[in-house]
């Protein structure tokens, strides 16, 4: 498995194997009630930056690459409208999933900021070894999606320290 693949590319394994690889970002996309305020409380819970702007749609950067898009209910542009404001609840079966190293800063500001949290900072697995060994808390957004953010793997051991 070829892990962390940025840009486009060819690999040899040490077997010999020619792999050509093709780069993928995700770049998720959610229909919101309200985009300006919506991209108000991303930036702030996770520090990523505003790299559109306006009331029809959003695009949320982390280190000048897209993290997550936010498009409003009611705007069609040239493909019609993004979900049914009336079908809830909105993401039904999808986490919104982010990463973080800054994980308690995030929890303060999460704090700060009042959000729901659905399910509280907890460990993953809850004891024992094996999974991913890191922090989570499960939040929902001002439209209702659940966010989680969590710790890097392997985190979760009490050493572990923001940019190792």
């Amino acid at each position: 498995m070829v892990s962390g693949i940025r840009k486009a590319g060819t690999l040899v394994s040490a077997q010999g194997v020619v792999v050509t690889l093709i780069a993928m970002r995700p770049q998720p996309l959610i229909a919101v009630s309200d985009v300006e305020a919506s991209s108000r409380w991303y930036q702030r819970l996770l520090g990523c930056k505003s790299g559109h702007g306006g009331s029809a749609y959003e695009q949320l950067l982390w280190s000048g690459e897209i993290a997550l898009q936010l498009h409003s209910f009611e705007v069609e542009h040239h493909h019609g409208r993004i979900g049914d404001r009336n079908n809830k609840p909105y993401g039904n079966g999808v986490l919104l999933w982010f990463e973080v190293e800054d994980f308690d800063a995030i929890m303060q500001r999460s704090s700060e900021m009042g959000v729901e949290i659905v399910l509280p900072k907890h460990r993953n697995p809850p004891d024992g070894d094996g999974g991913p060994n890191h922090w989570e808390c499960w939040m929902r957004d001002p439209d209702g999606y659940v966010v989680v953010v969590a710790s890097p793997y392997g985190t979760a051991d009490g050493t572990w320290r923001p940019g190792q």
